[in-house]
């Protein structure tokens, strides 16, 4: 993973791309004509479901994805329970990452691994301390977001060859529970930079130490090679100071309403082409993306100090990322 090159693309990323996009922009759009925009901004969070199981056939994807929303859900419920209280929510997000990474890791989920149920955790918890949405509104809200994006996911299911595909077996989905050499170093890093990153965030503000543990959590990644870790903090180091760059030049247009739907949309569709060949690149697009959406969720969009903060918080949470890749998998001894 080079900042100077792109990796080889694995076939084509547009229908993941498409349907992610509209599973964030479909339900700001109509819940902005319908004059209930709030409602839409956390139903957004739902085409998080989208974007498991990207490669899998259709058939498949429609075994895999309701656990995934499942997760979603829970992560979202634990998260308004803990809301107001910033011991409850530092040790949900401890709790959350390492039971995330323990399933995701345990049952072969792929990326992007246990990342997002530590977003939607936070994400709940910052939006329901600091609005005045109730949290069974938010998570009814939020699971309808995840509902909707399913149905877009299953939209190729329509086509009588997507069809014809065999379903595999739930078990190979889902091999485990079982934890090899890698996934438990994996696991063993998500655990600490998931403390650290709590006492790190209780230190710069505990009202962002999701974003701090989240950002350290996507270094780790799904791949324990040390020089991934490493590799991935560099690039969602730069990646997110241009991608401030990115949210500041677009809060100057101040975007509301339909509009603001359809550039999220725009970012959402730019980043799943990207990410799987350029992180740093991905990051310029998911930085300004995550920034307007909770922004726009907590009634502060265009907020520069925002911005500011969440470089902080990302520069901090990379940092233990990338120094977690000190623990990893040793090398089999060679035979005599």
């Amino acid at each position: 993973m080079s900042l100077f090159s792109f990796a080889p693309s694995h076939g084509p990323r547009w229908p993941l791309a498409l349907q992610a996009a509209i599973g964030i922009s479909a339900p700001i759009a109509l819940m902005t004509l319908l004059g209930q925009a709030p409602l839409g901004y956390v139903a957004a969070s739902g085409a998080f479901t989208v974007l498991f199981a990207g490669r899998a056939p259709a058939v498949d994807r429609a075994r895999v994805l309701p656990f995934v929303a499942a997760g979603l859900v829970a992560s979202a419920v634990f998260g308004v329970l803990a809301a107001g209280s910033d011991l409850l929510v530092s040790i949900g997000i401890v709790a959350i990452a390492v039971a995330g990474a323990a399933l995701a890791f345990g049952f072969r989920l792929g990326p992007p691994g246990p990342l997002f149920f530590v977003l939607v955790f936070g994400l709940s918890a910052h939006v329901v301390a600091t609005t005045t949405m109730s949290p069974l509104v938010y998570v009814v809200a939020l699971a309808a977001g995840c509902v909707f994006s399913y149905l877009v996911a299953m939209a190729p299911l329509l086509l009588p060859r997507t069809r014809a595909v065999s379903a595999r077996p739930l078990r190979d989905l889902f091999p485990g529970p079982s934890l090899d050499a890698a996934s438990r170093i994996l696991l063993l890093r998500v655990a600490i930079v998931s403390v650290l990153g709590v006492l790190l965030g209780l230190v710069i503000d505990p009202a962002r130490t999701y974003w701090v543990v989240g950002s350290a959590v996507a270094v780790v990644g799904v791949a324990a090679a040390r020089r991934a870790a490493f590799q991935r903090g560099l690039h969602r180091m730069l990646g997110t100071v241009v991608g401030a760059g990115v949210y500041a030049l677009l809060a100057l247009l101040h975007p509301s309403g339909l509009w603001l739907a359809l550039l999220l949309g725009v970012l959402q569709f730019a980043i799943e082409l990207v990410v799987v060949r350029h992180y740093a690149l991905a990051l310029a697009f998911i930085t300004p993306l995550v920034l307007l959406l909770l922004g726009a969720a907590t009634g502060d969009i265009g907020s520069m100090q925002v911005a500011g903060e969440r470089i902080v918080d990302t520069l901090a949470g990379a940092a233990l990322g990338a120094a977690s890749g000190l623990l990893h998998p040793r090398a089999p001894k060679k035979r005599a």
